[in-house]
């Protein structure tokens, strides 16, 4: 049995997106290549029918693989905490955290982070996963909180700055 797979909706828009690209876009066109290419003859010395069918095995298996992310996809949706019909201050899934180092040579220095699903994960866009150890260490925690974080250096703890449901 397969983990479930926490989304955002976001996240779960661009994996439909990609799928469908793939199956409605780049597969057909790759098959009417090989399609093509195939007709052209001796097949052992045709680079674009070699070419084409790598391609349409790496189009396949990752349709595959989009298929079953969203087989076992939870569409985590925050609309509940974004307009603050619920506690927004606690750190839950799908969160946008402003946090900062209390001590050592980061102290003061505000980091924004949003804890997303293990497909949406951006290290450049401040995207984390939510089975990741800063993650875990925030979940469950409040705006004003003090959490302590495993980092390469040793223990670190922070304070959590600002919390958004975006």
């Amino acid at each position: 049995m397969e983990e479930k797979n926490y989304i955002t909706p976001a996240g779960h828009e661009r994996i439909k997106t990609e799928l469908l690209q793939l199956l409605n876009l780049d597969r057909p066109e790759v098959v009417k290549v090989v399609h093509w290419a195939a007709s052209n003859g001796d097949r052992s010395e045709n680079g674009d029918y070699i070419y084409g069918k790598k391609r349409l095995r790496e189009i396949d298996r990752r349709i595959r693989f989009l298929n079953k992310r969203l087989e076992f996809a939870v569409v985590v949706d925050n609309a509940a905490r974004k307009s603050g019909e619920s506690d927004s201050e606690q750190i839950f899934f799908g969160a946008t955290v402003s946090y900062s180092p209390l001590e050592g040579p980061q102290a003061g220095k505000e980091t924004t982070i949003t804890i997303v699903g293990v497909d949406e994960v951006d290290l450049d866009k401040g995207h984390v996963s939510w089975v990741s150890p800063i993650a875990k260490a925030l979940i469950k925690a409040r705006l004003g909180d003090c959490v302590f974080i495993q980092t390469p250096t040793g223990p670190c703890e922070i304070e959590i700055l600002d919390v958004q449901y975006l």
